[in-house]
């Protein structure tokens, strides 16, 4: 909204006029020292009391409240925070009383209101006085009569008016809060002495200085002198002081933002100067030396660095844009989208995000030689993201284009966020090709089959199909990328060499619905996040599109030995008081076995050394795995891979929805077709990873594992070891003791097998049986229980160290002291002398009532 640079700050002369006039001065006296506001000022035989009706019918209440303030988002460089960018929606910085100087405190004072120290909020005094100059037929030197207690008033409302939720209802309150009436005179007036009656003066200056408009959509003194003098409003000179006083009468016509309101700025501000030096607030050296001095001699324009196409860091705007997105929906801002909507525009944040700054950069350079924004021949993108695999923490989100915002973006740049879902950033994702052959991978794993096991490569048509429990029919004959590649296949080299063939086979013995719920436990989704993931025959060669990080975190899954982590891009929330909100919480969640995840990474490894990821090896010997992928018309190409630590999404391709095919176009890096440097690429990118998280070789696969059959697994859950060996050896297996584990249940009975029930081995494999020690059980659904209900239903689970949160959730006013939340998480599975902390629900600020405590 723009009202403030349209509406006028103050109209005193008709309005003060007016209302002297309408209530007399005598009435007016006497009203004032009724109420007690001026007693200075006697007036006897008044009478009074219809204006004082007139007062009682009018609000007295008001706070000088909250202020939208600046949000600051940073990110590390080598483990330290670094500011990335400031956002904000009032370009405003509040500061205590004593960090402002006393030349502006003195300039306000004397400039606006002598008797400030003295009055209740409404001087008397210059009321009478501008009601004489109005009669006189102008203020001259009379004053306008408003207080800075009442100019503060009209701020807060007009404040008030910016936070409504439409353009409409903002207008229309901004206009009233402006409106210089005699109704609104008089309402002010009285909230004015609400104020001083509720408020210290130093409590009503500090607040005036921080919330008055300074033109050039700045607001409060600290960022009228940092966008005008370049310095901070602690340490200002008189002429400087006195400037930025006099914008606050006339912010459109006296703001110093340009050359041509310079000579109106200079005439305001000599008045406030002689007024300091009148007060003895300038001796007559300092006053002279002000005098003398024009504004061109001491205006430092200084444009703020406002949102996150001004981000520091080499390409760090997407994810800056990404992350202001996440953290708006956060709970930590509110409890529903319109509280954290409001709460972002009040500011003060301060986000610490999961970004390197450094290796940022490092990936954006990359982009930038490989992947040539100034590519002309087609729209070609390209992007790096890198996730670390325990955690789900971002840690880069480079994209070759710039960051514009622009509605005609050049060529070079775009609004569009190639990384991440639409919702977060425009993108509909991406065919991901063959680095979704990892799910069929996965789930002919998890369904008993070995690497070894032999599968058909060579071109073949396939009818009948398994889809969610039922036979479909639907032909099927996809090709081979590489001509010649036909035969059989163990399902290790079919990996490494992404045979199509050899993985319609293998999806031909398995369920295609089993394959998509393997890919949706790895957090894997449709870029739109409203079209469900494919099941039919070739979408298991990559039709879906995905959306670089979400590849990026199920692949950090493997890596992560099965645990999938949801992408976390914010570490900590820090409000405006300096309290620690936290940040996403971690949600990571074991969705494959153990002995899975190293199977197909073992397999995966086999890429980068002899497969169609070959030159992707870091001269470091770090262990890596990775997934290449190329659709039907190579015109989207992806390389996915990971060390334990850290997985590394790349994908290049053609944005504008055209087929131009990445193998006919040459860029001048030296390394071929654009398809073709993808290994290179994704080398460079993880050397420096590699040396900032230092990885350790993967687990080395079971025989069990590298080897397959056509057998069932029994559910041997909830047996005595004796007796799943048992059932076991009945049906031909080798029984493997997998050790006792953390779990629930009976201790020593069986809580898993590797492979799982109703998985397919060859007879005399091994099946690996985890028994349970009893020391876990699962966190019961207590959110929304009072305390002591809470209390009961964890110790009837078995929970013995139950603690509550100190910090408390904003409440409704209904549900307070009642749990907000569990952690660990209700459902989690965790050691019985695990401790259980409670947050509750306080008052509507998230504090606690004292009935909580």
């Amino acid at each position: 909204m723009s009202a403030q640079k349209s509406a006028s700050r103050t109209k005193p002369v008709s309005a003060i006029g007016a209302f002297v006039g309408f209530v007399g001065f005598s009435a007016l006296a006497g009203l004032l020292v009724t109420i007690g506001v001026t007693p200075a000022i006697a007036v006897a035989g008044v009478t009074t009391t219809s204006t004082i009706g007139v007062f009682e019918s009018l609000p007295e209440y008001i706070e000088i409240g909250d202020l939208p303030q600046r949000n600051e988002i940073y990110a590390y460089a080598n483990g330290q925070p670094v500011k990335l960018a400031t956002v904000y929606d009032q370009n405003r910085e509040e500061l205590k009383y004593d960090q402002i100087s006393d030349q502006l405190k003195n300039a306000a004072i004397d400039g606006e209101d002598k008797r400030f120290w003295d009055h209740g909020g409404v001087d008397m005094t210059s009321l009478v006085r501008a009601g004489v100059g109005s009669i006189a037929g102008g203020l001259g030197e009379s004053g306008g009569g408003s207080t800075l207690t009442m100019q503060l008033v009209r701020n807060i409302k007009m404040q008030q008016a910016l936070e409504l939720p439409s353009e409409e209802e903002r207008q229309k309150a901004y206009n009233d809060a402006v409106e210089q009436t005699i109704p609104r005179k008089l309402e002010e007036m009285k909230l004015a002495i609400g104020l001083a009656k509720k408020y210290s003066h130093k409590e009503i200056l500090t607040g005036y200085l921080n919330i008055a408009y300074f033109g050039d959509q700045t607001y409060g003194v600290q960022a009228a002198a940092q966008h005008y003098f370049n310095k901070s409003a602690t340490n200002l000179t008189p002429a400087e002081a006195a400037s930025i006083l006099a914008i606050v009468q006339s912010p459109n016509t006296r703001n110093l933002a340009n050359e041509k309101n310079y000579e109106a700025n200079k005439a305001r501000r000599d008045v406030i100067l002689k007024s300091m030096y009148a007060q003895k607030h300038l001796t007559k050296d300092e006053f002279d030396k002000a005098i003398a001095s024009e504004p061109k001699d001491y205006v430092h324009l200084t444009e703020p660095n406002q949102g996150c196409q001004s981000a520091a860091g080499n390409g760090a705007q997407f994810f800056c844009d990404y992350a202001v997105k996440v953290v708006k929906q956060m709970s930590q801002l509110g409890g529903t989208q319109k509280e954290r909507d409001q709460a972002w525009r009040n500011g003060g944040y301060k986000i610490q995000t999961t970004l390197d700054i450094n290796l940022n950069g490092q990936q954006k350079d990359l982009l930038n030689t490989y992947d040539p924004n100034t590519e002309s021949r087609l729209q070609l993108g390209g992007a790096l993201n890198s996730v670390e695999a325990s955690t789900g923490r971002i840690l880069t989100m480079a994209q070759n284009k710039d960051y514009d915002q622009s509605l005609q973006s050049p060529p070079t740049a775009t609004s569009i966020n190639y990384s991440v879902d639409k919702e977060y950033g425009g993108s509909i994702g991406f065919q991901v090709g063959s680095t979704y052959k990892v799910f069929t991978l996965l789930d002919w794993l998890k369904a008993g089959h070995g690497l070894n096991e032999s599968v058909n490569g060579t071109p073949h048509n396939t009818s009948q199909w398994t889809q969610c429990g039922s036979t479909i029919t639907s032909p099927w004959a996809p090709k081979n990328d590489s001509a010649g590649e036909n035969g059989q296949f163990t399902v290790a080299r079919a990996t490494a060499l992404s045979v199509n063939a050899a993985f319609a086979s293998m999806a031909a013995k398995l369920d295609l619905c089993d394959i998509r719920q393997t890919a949706v436990d790895l957090g894997v989704h449709s870029a739109d996040e409203k079209t469900e993931l494919n099941a039919y025959p070739s979408s298991i060669l990559g039709t879906n599109n995905i959306a670089p990080l979400t590849m990026a975190s199920a692949y950090a899954t493997i890596a992560n030995g099965g645990t999938y982590c949801a992408p976390i891009a914010i570490d900590q929330v820090t409000d405006a008081s300096g309290k620690e909100l936290g940040g996403q919480p971690k949600q990571c969640k074991q969705v494959l076995d153990p002995s899975v995840a190293a199977t197909a990474a073992f397999a995966m490894r086999g890429t980068i050394q002899y497969g169609t990821a070959q030159g992707a090896q870091t001269p470091d010997g770090t262990q890596l795995f990775a997934k290449t992928g190329t659709t039907d018309d190579a015109d989207q190409i992806w390389l996915v891979g990971a060390s334990s630590k850290v997985a590394t999404a790349y994908w290049q391709g053609n944005t504008d929805g055209a087929k131009n095919n990445l193998r006919h176009y040459y860029n001048t890096a030296g390394y071929g077709s654009y398809a073709s440097q993808r290994a290179h690429v994704w080398q460079q990118a993880m050397i420096p990873i590699n040396q900032l998280h230092p990885a350790d070789p993967f687990p080395t696969p079971s025989q069990t594992a590298l080897r397959g059959n056509s057998v069932n697994v029994p559910d041997v859950r909830g047996k005595t070891a004796d007796a799943a060996r048992a059932t076991l050896a009945g049906a031909g297996f080798t029984y493997v003791d997998g050790g006792a584990q953390p779990g629930g249940g009976t201790p020593g009975t069986v809580s898993s097998t590797s492979p799982g029930p109703g998985s397919l081995l060859s007879t005399g494999s091994s099946v690996t049986v985890y028994t349970t020690d009893g020391s876990q059980t699962t966190v019961p659904q207590v959110t929304g229980k009072s305390v002591s209900d809470a209390r009961g239903a964890l110790q009837d689970a078995g929970f013995t160290k139950i603690a509550l949160s100190d910090g408390y959730a904003k409440g409704d006013g209904d549900n307070k002291c009642s749990v907000a939340a569990v952690d660990p998480g209700e459902g989690t599975a965790v050691g019985k002398d695990a401790t259980i902390t409670l947050q509750l629900f306080g008052n509507k600020n998230g504090k606690a009532p004292k009935e909580c405590r």
